[in-house]
């Protein structure tokens, strides 16, 4: 029996999926390459944006189809909106919360390879005990990378950011165990890992669900910083949210080679009235004086941000301040999406009254702007070496691709042996807006940075 694996959305879908990987094959299933040759398909959703859950909706219409010439499965989990739950159940077999994983084996010996589940995902255990966060983490993941892991250190938002459905897709916060996430760690490093990310929605919120009793966001990074030391990795976190973030957890990255200069901050907007109606409960003044820290701190950071365009009501002042924004930040990356209603959120009760062709144009404007700022930090590199982590094959023929610390992606010329996963010293000849190229000196030995 074969099935065949689909994450849509972030990087903690991504991780979820590596743990429905090793409950699906020490349940007797096999992986596949392709949809077509499984007999069980799973779907890891995101209700987050419109265009991913477009996508649950078309890949689900078309695996249906198939039913009518071979038996076929088909669930999904991940971070799924009640609305789209209600009208997915009738499209897929089984659908189940993440934290409900260690419950799939039972699942599919009751229901089989042919019969569907028609409705709401019951308790399969035979007793009355829902099992918990912890016993989810416990299931140890299915790394899709040989080099390149995700660790979850946290689940869930609290903060209620009124364009976002995150509280209601993973619920409130939940921390793991410091103890299960240095022991990972731990296993990664064994193995040879060489990046680590540690992911939660609030990873900065780390610990505070649990006072008392779990440690805080600063001090699991010295204990990841302490336990890392000496090895060839980098690790990240993402994402902080601005409210929570302080100089504590920039002096830890600052002590620590292991842990990345890369700042992932999501801004939303640079409008202090679009803040408020986000309910992000920061003003500009706020995060400006964060990126202060992080310029003081950590000078040779990277950053990274996220930027909504055409909110309920943003008129085209409060659009200017958010261009003004990026340009005084200088981010080297901004991931920036257009506004799109999500069920549930608060803000799904207003108007959604900033046109599409306004909202892609505002796109573009960003887009454009950040080319350029980002675009003044990637040629300053040229004629400089930098340390990167090869990833792979690049798309051009004869040539490979890969990051350096600060997640800058890099095309280098293939000089023949070099593995994925392995450290090397670029010369930097070329640089566009949100990258760089470069030649091979010698493969990169020991330390960071």
């Amino acid at each position: 029996m074969h099935y065949y694996l689909l994450p849509l959305g972030c990087q903690m879908n991504l991780s979820d999926a590596e743990r429905i990987r090793t409950v699906l094959e020490e349940t007797g299933y096999t992986p596949c390459e392709t949809e077509e040759e499984a007999d069980l398909i799973g779907l890891v959703a995101c209700s987050v944006r419109q265009k991913a859950i477009d996508k649950v909706y078309s890949k689900i219409h078309k695996w249906n189809q198939w039913k009518a010439d071979r038996p076929l499965v088909t669930f999904a989990s991940g971070c799924i909106l009640p609305e789209d739950h209600r009208k997915l159940l009738g499209r897929f077999d089984l659908i189940f919360q993440i934290q409900d994983l260690p419950q799939l084996p039972q699942m599919l010996r009751q229901y089989g390879v042919t019969t569907a589940l028609n409705g709401a995902f019951p308790a399969l255990s035979g007793t009355t005990q829902e099992p918990g966060e912890e016993d989810y983490w416990k299931v140890s993941p299915t790394y899709t990378s040989p080099f390149e892991a995700y660790v979850p250190i946290q689940n869930g938002c609290d903060k209620f950011c009124t364009f976002c459905a995150v509280p209601y897709t993973r619920g409130r916060e939940v921390s793991r165990p410091s103890s299960e996430i240095l022991r990972e760690i731990e296993t990664l490093l064994e193995r040879g890992y060489r990046t680590i990310t540690l992911l939660g929605q609030n990873v900065n919120s780390y610990g505070l669900d649990r006072p008392g009793r779990e440690i805080t966001f600063p001090e699991l990074l010295d204990r990841v910083g302490s336990l890392t030391r000496g090895h060839p990795l980098w690790t990240y976190f993402t994402s902080p949210h601005p409210r929570d973030m302080g100089e504590d957890v920039l002096e830890r990255i600052a002590e620590y080679p292991t842990l990345a200069q890369q700042i992932h901050l999501p801004l939303q907007s640079g409008d202090d009235t679009v803040l408020t109606r986000m309910n992000r409960k920061y003003r500009l003044q706020d995060y400006r004086s964060i990126i202060t820290s992080i310029r003081t701190i950590l000078p040779e950071a990277t950053l990274f941000t996220d930027i909504i365009v055409g909110f309920t009501g943003e008129t085209e002042e409060q659009f200017q301040n958010t261009c003004a924004a990026l340009e005084e930040f200088r981010f080297n990356m901004a991931y920036i999406a257009q506004y799109s209603p999500r069920p549930g959120a608060a803000s799904s009760r207003w108007a959604d009254d900033v046109p599409q062709e306004i909202k892609k144009e505002r796109l573009h404007r960003l887009t454009a702007i950040l080319e350029g700022t980002a675009g003044n930090f990637t040629r300053s590199l040229q004629g400089s070496t930098r340390r990167v982590l090869v990833d792979g094959p690049d798309r051009k023929p004869g040539f490979l691709s890969g990051k350096t610390e600060g997640r800058i992606p890099v095309r280098m010329s293939d000089p023949g042996g070099i593995e994925p996963g392995t450290f090397v010293t670029v010369r930097i000849t070329g640089a566009r807006p949100l990258s760089i190229a470069g030649e091979i000196i010698d493969p990169a030995r020991g330390g960071n940075r």
